[in-house]
């Protein structure tokens, strides 16, 4: 590399060298990531482990239990504004009154219909993990056993005959995301072969 470089390039080799180089540098941060090692493996279990199943159901676990809570909510929020409404409305109540018991009424049911759907989903979950580990499988049976045991578990506190709607429950609404989620399933078949 010569002083005068920029003006008179010595080497064209040289000034191929450097513009790979410089087209390796992150822009942002200012280094090569060449010096960086490739470390392998680069996942976290291997495809056939025990573990690779139950850490694709943990993963999941955590998005299914906020979602079913802010949903619930979100629902709850609503018919608490719903039911706020119709019950200030027949009460007579006017101004700063009525603003607070509508927003009494949305953040209880808000609350109230959110908690139970984060719990439902936390039983899900946790069960559906331990089905997976039990078994050492991933497959459509598990979510229909979690989803039975929570509906079970959900209403054991309620006598045998709300046990059984429970697991009745959960098995139509694990029938039904089965349906709408598994590409294996019969309607998709049927969508197939009649293209």
């Amino acid at each position: 590399m010569s002083l005068f470089s920029d003006i008179l390039p010595l080497n064209k080799n040289e000034e191929k060298k450097q513009a790979q180089a410089s087209a390796n540098l992150s822009p942002y941060l200012n280094f090569d990531p060449n010096y960086i090692p490739k470390m392998q493996p680069e996942f976290l279990y291997p495809d056939e482990s025990h573990m690779s199943s139950t850490a694709r159901r943990s993963n999941v676990a955590l998005p299914i239990i906020g979602m079913s809570f802010m949903t619930g909510s979100g629902l709850g929020g609503m018919t608490g504004l719903y039911k706020g409404l119709r019950a200030t409305t027949l009460a007579g109540q006017t101004g700063k009154v009525r603003r607070t018991q509508l927003i009494n009424y949305v953040m209880k049911q808000g609350t109230t219909t959110g908690c139970t759907l984060g719990i439902i989903a936390s039983f899900y979950s946790t069960l559906a993990l331990g089905v997976t580990w039990i078994r050492d499988k991933e497959d459509t049976a598990n979510t229909f056993i979690a989803a039975a045991a929570t509906g079970v578990l959900y209403k054991s506190t309620s006598g045998l005959r709300s046990m059984g709607l429970g697991a009745a429950a959960g098995l139509t609404l694990a029938g039904i995301y089965t349906l709408v989620t598994d590409n294996d399933n019969i309607w998709s078949k049927a969508r197939y072969i009649r293209m």
